[in-house]
């Protein structure tokens, strides 16, 4: 059901992982051209392919679903368009402290790249197309607040990629599909998922994925370390992913955001600079008022009160 939200608080939240330590410091308003934007896309009543739901229940949990069920959620150029744009504008949203990726339609994920536009295409188009599709999937891999898949249904091709770019994921018990079947189609996988599957599950099992293009059901892709979590029985990936980011959301915003910068340079940094940086970040933090209430709070032996400054 496609639900429209008009009004939704819109501030900066800093920089991409990358950067410089002091974004997490940084407290301006976002940009005037992203404001406007979520304004118009909450205010139209026409269904939206990637939109945002928050949850009023959850304060500081936001969703963005997929919404092209009569497709799969298959990645179309508006689709695409969309969840870029929407990727950037929470970029810029300082109230979100867990971000859940979804499909609108339950039991139902992401079926990966539209084929029946894929053969309208011509070979510039395809490229262009690639080159937007590796953008989003680095803006959500850069998001600067924990994210979380809700894997209910099928996630194939870039549906999968789009998963791994997520820092947790939830597949459904039910869920039979999980794999990068590219390699049967005579392409590979062309959005990060040689990268991101090799560096997730080590390069024999990421050669094995996509080399055979086979598909893998939840509690394999458990197995394999592709997803981190099955949900119970009767039970979807929503479910699961709701309750971690319940668990997250109620973490010192800036203590969770600066400890997935620090892990985030995990990779591309030595282990003696991987240690400075995160001392550095540890720094940054000393000084802010959730740390100073989270010591009160133990003091009054009572849960702290987070309000991410």
């Amino acid at each position: 059901m496609f639900r429209v939200y008009k009004h939704h608080h819109l501030t900066s939240l800093g920089r991409p992982p990358k950067q410089a330590h002091s974004s997490f410091r940084a407290h301006h308003r976002g940009p005037k051209e992203l404001r406007h934007a979520l304004t118009r896309a909450f205010a139209s009543q026409i269904p939206h392919e990637a939109f945002f739901e928050p949850l009023p229940e959850h304060p500081g949990i936001t969703c963005l679903s997929l919404n092209r069920p009569a497709a799969k959620n298959a990645i179309s150029t508006n689709l695409l368009k969309e969840l870029r744009e929407s990727l950037a504008i929470v970029h810029a949203d300082r109230s979100v402290r867990a971000l859940i990726l979804r499909s609108s339609t339950p039991g139902s994920f992401c079926a990966g790249a539209d084929l029946v536009e894929r053969r309208t295409m011509t070979d510039a188009q395809v490229s262009q197309f690639l080159t937007d599709l590796r953008d989003a999937m680095g803006r959500l891999e850069g998001l600067p607040m924990p994210t979380i898949c809700a894997i209910d249904g099928p996630a194939l091709g870039g549906g999968l990629e789009m998963a791994m770019a997520c820092d947790l994921r939830v597949a459904s018990s039910t869920v039979e599909k999980i794999g990068l079947p590219e390699t049967g189609l005579g392409i590979i996988p062309g959005a990060g998922g040689t990268q991101r599957a090799a560096r997730l599950l080590g390069q024999s099992k990421a050669k094995d994925l996509i080399f055979t293009g086979r598909l893998l059901t939840a509690s394999q892709a458990l197995e394999w370390g592709l997803v981190d979590y099955v949900s119970d029985p009767g039970t979807t990936a929503f479910d699961k992913a709701l309750s971690l980011a319940i668990m997250i959301a109620r973490n010192a915003p800036l203590a969770v955001r600066a400890a997935k910068h620090a892990i985030s340079r995990a990779e591309d940094l030595p282990l003696e600079a991987g240690l400075d940086f995160e001392r550095a970040t540890y720094n940054l933090l000393i000084p802010s008022s959730d740390r100073l209430e989270a010591l009160q709070a133990f003091r009054e032996k009572r849960r702290p009160i987070f309000k991410g400054e």
